[in-house]
């Protein structure tokens, strides 16, 4: 088993990161349901808001695989319904992103499976913006809505 990664990380300018080795998340598409989100627990980094399932990389821990780790913690999504589309990444020199985007091939409920969620919703892609986003996902929801099949 790879070291955690559950640490901070410091920028030059003193932000914070989450994940000692960066972090991955996992952007869930239905063609009907929509895209499954995260609300956020209060406690966390950026608490209340709605993003992806995810979370830091483990040591030597591909993004894919934190990606679906994660979901699978935070959210009990069965990686064998999933299907890779792409990986969107941001690289900042000292930490990096990943955002693994994957189409689920069935229908499934996503479960509460740990105290990082206060709710696990399907969202219509058109309804995303409605919701009051995580900054990251924020900024990065336009060009990932565009690219979904």
């Amino acid at each position: 088993m790879s070291g955690s990664g559950d640490a901070w990380v410091y920028g030059p300018d003193g932000a914070r990161f989450w994940g000692l080795y960066g972090a991955a998340g996992l952007l869930v598409h239905h063609r009907e349901r929509g895209v499954l989100l995260q609300h956020r627990a209060v406690w966390s980094h950026h608490g209340d808001t709605w993003g992806v399932p995810g979370g830091a990389r483990h040591e030597n821990e591909s993004a894919l695989e934190a990606a679906l780790r994660e979901a699978g913690e935070e959210a009990g999504v069965p990686a064998h319904l999933l299907r890779v589309s792409f990986t969107s990444a941001i690289d900042l020199g000292f930490w990096s992103y990943t955002t693994v985007v994957v189409e689920a091939l069935e229908f499934f409920e996503p479960v509460i499976s740990d105290t990082e969620s206060i709710a696990l919703r399907w969202v219509p892609p058109q309804e995303v913006e409605l919701l009051p986003l995580h900054p990251g996902f924020a900024a990065s929801w336009p060009a990932l809505r565009d690219r979904l099949v």
